[in-house]
């Protein structure tokens, strides 16, 4: 029988937790890296026992760990034992340089601040890991400031993929109330050389050259607070999602508005419909039903809980406009927590499982497509960041 382990990212380190075919029955190791935010654990789809971990904290910066035994150890890669980062100047395996003059040693380019004026890049995170499908050595990394980094040596070393931010956009790019994170990676399963990327706030970007040139994909959004609503850039995209067999079928969960694009974001189209709120973090696809999505609706942009206390996932099984409530085995009052942009993920068992985490630090599965929910663990720190491995 098949199994499965979900790999949590937390505010208070990392967790590993597994089950077989029937996901009836838990175990929960960790905390992994205990007291460091842990803001993305992804595992590989080519070795599915190497594990990307970004650690990081305001006191000691950013740590890259790697797993190869499917999270039971954990090491820096490229890092002797006993010369472990918190170190300064970081090792490479943790180093994100952007762009700069050889001459002054300054950034190319700066961005927007919130004021408006121009403002250094300045790394502060790794938001997103996206291993390759082919090769477990080969990962893409999303920052905080926004940009895409890659290794091909397994995280033991980091080179920009500069044409992003070289765009010619990049100067406009704000950061959002979260800060300005890339926090979504898509690689076209046809096509690795074709990856989708989206950034909090400056909008999403498609390139078909592996990374060296980009093109923003942002028409048919709208974002009230921007006073032109054409823009090419500038909205704040919360997630975006695909199924493997219409690499060309985008969704997105917008800052208010949930979205589609059937063109591979040329154009995209509201789809939000009969959902109370349109505003939310998290977007995914059914692993075997390209039409069914799922979204977890929270009152307001300013209020991040659930509509009267109730926690919901919405199901569409017709890829939008048409939505479902889905809350048996989910608590309905009293119940005031978010789920955020990386914290939704699907199996691929034949009854497709959808499992999510709250800032709670309750995870939950369903087994069934949405039917019916279940815990698998109710009092972890915050979750940042829920993935799924099938085994």
């Amino acid at each position: 029988m098949s199994s499965v382990r979900v790999l949590v990212g937390t505010h208070k380190g990392a967790f590993v937790c597994e089950a077989d075919g029937k996901r009836e029955k838990w175990t929960v190791n960790g905390p992994f890296f205990g007291g460091w935010d842990i803001y993305h654990v992804k595992g590989s789809q080519a070795d599915p026992n190497r594990i990307y971990a970004s650690q990081t904290s305001g006191w000691f910066g950013q740590v890259v760990q790697r797993s190869d035994d499917g999270g039971k150890t954990w090491f820096q890669p490229g890092v002797k034992v006993g010369e472990e980062t918190p170190a300064w100047p970081p090792k490479p395996s943790n180093r994100f340089s952007y762009d700069t003059s050889e001459e002054t040693g300054k950034p190319l380019t700066t961005h927007q601040w919130y004021d408006g004026t121009q403002h250094p890049w300045e790394f502060k995170r790794v938001w997103h890991f996206e291993p390759s499908p082919n090769d477990p050595n080969v990962v893409y990394a999303g920052v905080e400031d926004a940009a895409l980094f890659k290794s091909t040596d397994g995280g033991e070393s980091w080179h920009e993929l500069p044409g992003l931010r070289g765009h010619g956009t990049g100067s406009k790019w704000t950061p959002g109330a979260g800060g300005m994170g890339l926090h979504t990676i898509m690689i076209d399963p046809k096509n690795p050389d074709r990856m989708f990327i989206a950034i909090s706030a400056a909008g999403a970007f498609r390139t078909e050259d592996g990374g060296k040139t980009w093109t923003p994909i942002n028409k048919g959004l709208r974002s009230n607070y921007m006073p032109d609503e054409d823009a090419e850039i500038g909205h704040c995209v919360h997630h975006m999602a695909m199924h493997p067999s219409r690499p060309d079928v985008l969704f997105m969960q917008k800052h208010w508005d949930v979205l589609r694009s059937d063109n591979a974001g040329d154009q995209w189209t509201e789809v939000s419909g009969n959902l109370p709120t349109d505003f939310g973090f998290c977007i995914d696809v059914h692993a075997h039903e390209p039409e069914t999505l799922y979204v977890v609706p929270i009152k307001s942009d300013s209020l991040h809980y659930p509509i009267d206390g109730a926690l919901k996932v919405f199901r569409s099984r017709t890829g939008g406009n048409e939505w479902e409530a889905l809350d048996k085995g989910l608590p309905q009052q009293n119940c005031y927590v978010n789920v955020l942009r990386d914290a939704m993920a699907v199996d691929t068992l034949d009854d497709c499982g959808i499992y999510f985490g709250t800032t709670g630090g309750q995870v939950y599965v369903s087994p069934n497509g949405g039917d019916t929910w279940q815990p698998i663990a109710d009092n972890l720190p915050a979750v940042l960041s829920v993935e799924v491995q099938t085994l």
